[in-house]
């Protein structure tokens, strides 16, 4: 008898994760220490340890190359905020998905958060660098739609106007306190961190956007 394909394993997966993770750390590094115009994308894959059609096979760009680093912050943040405990209001469950998403406890995320403090500070004179940064938010506004939907027991309405506003709302405010940190000197722990000013502008924000109804 024939044995029947199977499609690519979660370990196959795992090892392309951790592939563009390893160019995405690589090339933040040389952006750090060289400059985003200085350093080609034949030198983030040499320093990698990849083939530059290896490299281009998981980036068109150099600047997207680090797409990853953002994009692992927005995902945990949503991820978290699907996770929170289901009696919690929008607002709320919002907000313990920031905490879990910011949190420095984990020395891995600690070190994420710096990177991306690094990689905005360079963002500032690189506008092909800001637009990778603000596709990883506007990615995660549609994901966080979706999971605001599911919460409100209404999946099928994560592409109306009060779910969209509510998710858009949310994420313009915890990327406003990313960036805030970011340019800033203090710690990522603490009262000026990113968890912490993420969600005081939560709070702040008016009750009219957590409606979705």
């Amino acid at each position: 008898m024939p044995v029947a394909r199977t499609p690519a394993t979660p370990l196959t997966e795992r090892r392309k994760a951790e592939t563009r993770t390893d160019i995405a750390r690589t090339a933040a590094a040389l952006f750090v220490e060289h400059g985003v115009r200085e350093t080609r994308a034949e030198d983030i894959a040499r320093e990698a340890g990849v083939a530059p059609r290896t490299f281009y096979r998981y980036f068109p760009t150099k600047e997207e190359a680090v797409a990853p680093l953002f994009e692992a912050g927005a995902r945990q943040w949503v991820d978290a905020t699907r996770a929170a405990p289901a009696r919690l209001p929008l607002a709320e469950a919002l907000a313990h998905g920031t905490r879990e998403a910011l949190s420095t406890d984990d020395p891995a995320n600690a070190e994420s958060l710096e990177w991306v403090r690094a990689l905005l500070r360079l963002a500032h004179s690189s506008p092909a660098l800001r637009s990778v940064w603000m596709d990883a938010y506007h990615a995660s506004e549609t994901a966080l739609a979706a999971v605001l939907a599911e919460r409100e027991g209404a999946p099928e309405r994560a592409g109306s106007l009060p779910v969209r506003l509510a998710a858009g709302t949310a994420a313009t405010a915890v990327r406003v306190a990313v960036e805030t940190w970011a340019a800033g000197d203090a710690p990522a722990a603490g009262p000026e961190g990113p968890a912490a000013l993420a969600a005081r502008c939560i709070a702040s924000l008016s009750e009219s956007p957590w409606s979705t109804t």
